[in-house]
């Protein structure tokens, strides 16, 4: 059995980047930084890849100004992965941490992760290993269960908001050239990004006009319908929905088979956007736009909510406190305190509660009759994004 105490700290990036992760590796880095206790910061490049091939950084002599460029950059600065963590990996694994004598380990992920931290600190234990493990949250999807939110998803929600308020009042705009618009975001099994849409509608001719949320299983006809009577009530119709938005055969457009399966075994789709913009144009006979934005909404730097940056490095910053208090097996969670003003702190969550579940969207939030969100869902994500603003109409009662 080892039980000589190890003294340095590796950090790792895992799974789809977002604006602010690296605010949680500064986070981490700082924190790290001013402890006596830890001697070394070591980040793997590209999580699990750059571990078994031993590509690492000196972290904890980056210099300052360094530092601060990093917190406000998007993306993973290590270099993100979506290797799985298997069986055979494990004793490289643990023969690299011993390596550099690494005693703590922060995992900035999502589910995937909470499974690599998960199964690295239980092989580590097998062990005698002395090895705290902890997982650092974030995730634009906001699916990650016993967290109130994850860091990531205010600004990815803030992007979503923001280009449906601009791409409703295109529509409008343009008339009956290109009158309907069908958006989809990202959002593997939940509809918390999707949902995020909604968060800038003023009036009921604002977009978002229906939403295409996988916890609401979509009749094509509704959807169809409702977007319809939008059009000729307001002259424009704007639908957003998920990547993997489900009707009741599974997701729209290519229900049965996935175009790939990555290494956790999820599938990815073609996309129910695409299909929806082609149901449309041959119900409505109208020009259709598909807007897929893709990787930009977790990576546009100007959509960083300010809630989402300070809570991604506190959770960084508090990762290393727990650590450093011998927990290990746990993620940090985020705590809403009060809603009037909004206020949030940190917990622990042991990973056993968090592996193979994912958060989908309470009933309360939605409003399955109009594929549409509630107030309660407004309620729960204003907080979580800057205030967005209040567009403009001119007056058509004035003449001249």
């Amino acid at each position: 059995m080892n039980t000589r105490k190890l003294s340095n700290a590796l950090i790792m990036q895992s799974g789809g980047p977002t604006a602010v992760i690296n605010r949680s590796l500064v986070g981490i880095i700082r924190e790290a930084s001013d402890s006596s206790e830890i001697k070394s910061i070591y980040g793997a490049v590209h999580g699990l890849d750059g571990l078994l091939t031993a590509k690492f950084l000196d972290l904890g002599n980056q210099s300052n100004e360094i530092l601060e460029r990093v917190s406000i950059t998007p993306a993973a600065a290590l270099g993100s992965s979506r290797r799985r963590l298997r069986d055979g990996d494990l004793e490289s694994v643990l023969g690299q941490l011993k390596r550099l004598d690494v005693g703590y380990c922060f995992i900035i992920g999502g589910n995937d992760s909470a499974e690599t931290s998960s199964r690295l600190g239980k092989a580590a234990d097998v062990t005698g290993m002395q090895l705290k493990v902890i997982c650092v949250p974030k995730t634009i999807d906001n699916d990650l269960v016993e967290t109130d939110h994850t860091p990531g998803y205010g600004s990815a929600a803030q992007f979503v908001a923001y280009a449906t308020m601009g791409a409703g009042r295109d529509a409008e705009a343009m008339g009956n050239t290109a009158p309907i618009t069908v958006i989809e975001v990202m959002g593997r099994d939940s509809g918390w990004l999707a949902a995020a849409a909604s968060l800038g509608k003023r009036d009921e001719c604002d977009a978002p006009h229906t939403l295409g949320l996988p916890e609401i299983p979509m009749d094509e006809d509704r959807f169809l319908t409702l977007m319809e009577n939008a059009y000729h009530a307001y002259g424009f119709a704007v639908a957003v929905v998920a990547e993997n938005t489900r009707g009741p055969r599974g997701v729209l457009g290519n229900e049965l088979v996935p175009e790939r399966v990555d290494d956790f075994g999820h599938p990815y789709f073609r996309g129910a956007g695409n299909y929806l913009a082609q149901q449309l144009r041959n119900r409505l006979r109208l020009q259709v736009r598909y807007e897929h934005p893709g990787t930009i909404q977790r990576s546009m730097a100007t959509c960083i909510s300010h809630n989402d940056a300070v809570e991604a490095e506190m959770v960084g910053r508090e990762a290393v406190r727990y650590a450093l208090d011998g927990y290990t097996g746990q993620m940090v969670a985020l705590i809403r305190d009060s809603e009037h003003p909004y206020r949030c702190s940190v917990g622990l969550a042991p990973l056993e509660r968090i592996v193979g579940r994912v958060k989908t969207m309470p009933e309360n939030y939605l409003d399955p009759k109009n594929y549409s969100t509630t107030a309660a869902f407004s309620a729960y994500a204003q907080p979580l994004v800057n205030p967005l603003p209040h567009f403009g109409r001119l007056d058509t009662h004035v003449g001249r």
